[in-house]
């Protein structure tokens, strides 16, 4: 406070407080920097260790040979071994679905997990036998008669889904980045890089597009390249047709929508 010639007290001046928008907008900005490296991170491992080691696997189970017969079988081995085992139990149920076999040194007790409950599972009943295939201790077939059904620990060809999951990371990664910085450079005014309804959508859209093209491509037996390629063009054409269709209306849109919806 300085006091004026006439003995008037008069308030000095005091540096303005930053405005509710840049206070909000600047640590909202770095936390999405922040999931988009960790979101970069998860996409780096799918697409470099994830996937090739999955390829990998499923190309050394294709590979193996049957087992040399010997009278009391390692545990765990590289060749595929048939063993008949006896079905103590059995459970089909959409959670868990699995079979529970006894058989001979060294595997008195296993429990087989399965994907589904068919051709094989769905008619075992107790004390059937049945053939399994060992291969690295994990049964990974189970024949009954002339039917056979692999099991969940059974190595599979399908790296569309594996695909689809470093898809949705990298785009997450990539949406992140993108409205992050816009927080960061303009904290007061991101336009149209708000949570509602331009990253609302388009998060909708990313999640949709990789699961759909994920399960579409494993389905048909289409090459997992096309995942990425077919998921980042509708993420993108989505982007760039939602960006011309709401730029319009944003002005309105900010006036009937409340500002604590507009963070």
């Amino acid at each position: 406070m300085s006091t004026t010639r006439g003995g008037t007290a008069r308030r000095t001046d005091r540096p303005s407080s930053p405005l509710p928008g840049t206070a909000r907008g600047r640590p909202a900005g770095a936390a999405l920097i922040i999931l988009s490296l960790a979101a970069a991170l998860a996409c780096s491992f799918v697409f470099a260790v994830w996937l090739p080691e999955d390829r990998a696997l499923y190309r050394e189970y294709q590979g193996a040979g049957a087992c040399p017969v010997r009278a009391v079988p390692p545990r765990s081995q590289d060749c595929l071994r048939q063993i008949a085992f006896t079905v103590k139990s059995t459970r089909s149920t959409p959670k868990r679905m699995r079979a529970t076999l006894t058989g001979p040194e060294p595997f008195p007790t296993v429990v087989v997990p399965f994907g589904d409950s068919g051709p094989v599972l769905s008619g075992l009943q107790r004390e059937d036998r049945v053939t399994g295939t060992v291969w690295r201790g994990a049964v990974v077939v189970v024949a009954a008669g002339n039917a056979r059904q692999s099991s969940s620990d059974a190595p599979r060809d399908e790296p569309q889904m594996p695909a689809a999951i470093g898809t949705f990371a990298g785009l997450l990664a990539a949406l992140a980045l993108v409205f992050g910085a816009v927080r960061l450079v303009r904290p007061r005014d991101p336009g149209l890089f708000t949570w509602r309804p331009y990253g609302k959508l388009l998060l909708i859209v990313t999640g949709v597009a990789c699961v759909a093209v994920g399960l579409a491509t494993v389905w048909t037996g289409l090459p997992w390249l096309l995942v990425p390629t077919a998921c980042g063009a509708v993420v993108g054409g989505t982007a760039w047709f939602l960006h011309r269709d709401l730029r319009p209306g944003r002005t309105r849109y900010r006036e009937q929508t409340p500002p604590t919806e507009r963070t």
